[in-house]
């Protein structure tokens, strides 16, 4: 008997966690053990389930329905393939209520309230955010050699594309926006976000190549 997870970081606010555990309090402890990471990860919800590997199925069905959301990159020439989705908690929690729903086991999920603590991790991830926002507004398409009339693609739908029409701005479905105006679209966010984290050119993040760039420059 364990649960599947969905755990959240404000070090990767646009990804949650989505596993299996047979102690979720003992696999809490492990992910955060590391000291790699700014921020602890925390539990926004589980579903208890009678067997393990329960979570693939979860993966499996996610993967069907966009197989574009699965945290995928390459090291040292080993595919890595994780338990991270670029999607909010709300819309993870969604899927597993509707598995839940479809069980009858509505029961067995349960989600879980944000503590005082978690909820100074926010903030404080949140004020980070805002400051790299004013390095992000200074980001042009020149700084990452990335020509007008190229194309760049939302970080979690590869099928969304723009076209670069000028060196801060693109063009998506016959309208003009600056990156960060075309991510609240598409994400749906209220606040103001930093866009070049939300898209990729090539399949390489904007911010990603900026700082490939600025390295090569100051060699």
């Amino acid at each position: 008997m364990g649960v599947i997870y969905i755990l959240t970081n404000p070090s990767f606010e646009a990804y949650v966690k989505i596993g299996y555990a047979d102690d979720i309090e003992r696999r809490l402890k492990e992910l955060n053990r590391s000291e790699c990471i700014p921020f602890a990860f925390r539990v926004y919800a589980t579903y208890e389930v009678s067997s393990r590997l329960s979570d693939l199925k979860v993966h499996e069905l996610i993967d069907t329905l966009n197989p574009n959301l699965r945290s995928i990159d390459t090291f040292g020439g080993q595919k890595r393939i994780r338990e991270f989705y670029a999607m909010s908690a709300e819309d993870a929690y969604s899927i597993l209520k509707a598995i839940a729903a479809i069980n009858g086991l509505t029961d067995k999920l349960k989600r879980y309230s944000m503590t005082e603590s978690e909820r100074q991790d926010e903030e404080n991830a949140e004020d980070i955010a805002e400051q790299h926002m004013s390095r992000a507004a200074n980001f042009t398409f020149s700084m990452c050699g990335i020509q007008i009339g190229e194309e760049i693609e939302y970080y979690n739908d590869s099928t969304i594309k723009c076209k670069v029409v000028s060196d801060r701005k693109v063009l998506y479905q016959g309208k003009e926006y600056s990156l960060s105006a075309l991510a609240k679209k598409l994400s749906g966010r209220k606040s103001s976000i930093a866009g070049p984290q939300y898209f990729k050119y090539h399949g390489m993040w904007l911010n990603d190549i900026r700082r490939e760039h600025e390295f090569d420059e100051n060699e």
